[in-house]
């Protein structure tokens, strides 16, 4: 891991964007020499307006308070931003894109223009709602961001983010939501 990764989240107001983004600071916190930033940039946007989130995580003290504008890792949790924002603005050329999709990545990377650049895909809807019985696709993200990205391995990933989840929803959301877990780590696919 480089020493300080600048994370760049594109989502939608209502589909837990920001807490996809806090929820990884949370879990990687507890890392014993891991220093992590989660923020949000919104103003008074409604459901289903275009949002962003960022995260730092650093080895080092992180001094950096302004918006992501260089990403190292760009999230995508909603295809159909593809194209409607410009999700590699700013985006450094050996950046990571990690997209919520279905649609055929050659394609997506042809018509965004995105290079040579290494994209990452899976279908957090069906897992989400096949799992939780909704389409929220914020934990199977980032759950597979943390295993492209290699953040951590999946035990330690399960156990920190129970403990995360936990402190806001009923024990049975926790064990649907580790069950989106297992099936990201396993689904996400490089494109």
């Amino acid at each position: 891991m480089k020493e300080t990764l600048e994370i760049r989240w594109h989502g939608r107001a209502g589909q837990g964007v920001v807490t996809a983004a806090v929820t990884l600071a949370d879990v990687l916190s507890s890392e014993k020499g891991t220093y992590v930033q989660a923020f949000p940039e919104f103003g008074a946007e409604k459901r289903g307006a275009p949002i962003l989130a960022f995260n730092r995580i650093s080895q080092k003290p992180i001094r950096t308070h302004s918006q992501v504008y260089y990403p190292d890792i760009v999230v995508v949790t909603d295809p159909s931003l593809l194209g409607l924002v410009d999700i590699a603005d700013g985006a450094k050329e050996d950046a990571l894109f990690l997209m919520n999709t279905t649609f055929d990545v050659p394609m997506v990377r042809d018509r965004l223009k995105l290079g040579n650049r290494k994209i990452y895909s899976l279908d957090a809807y069906t897992i989400a709602r096949d799992e939780l019985g909704r389409a929220i696709p914020n934990v199977p993200m980032v759950a597979a961001l943390v295993k492209v990205v290699g953040l951590m391995d999946l035990d330690k990933f399960r156990k920190n983010i129970e403990v995360s989840l936990s402190k806001k929803l009923r024990p049975e959301v926790v064990k649907m939501n580790l069950k989106t877990i297992s099936r990201a780590f396993e689904e996400v696919k490089e494109g």
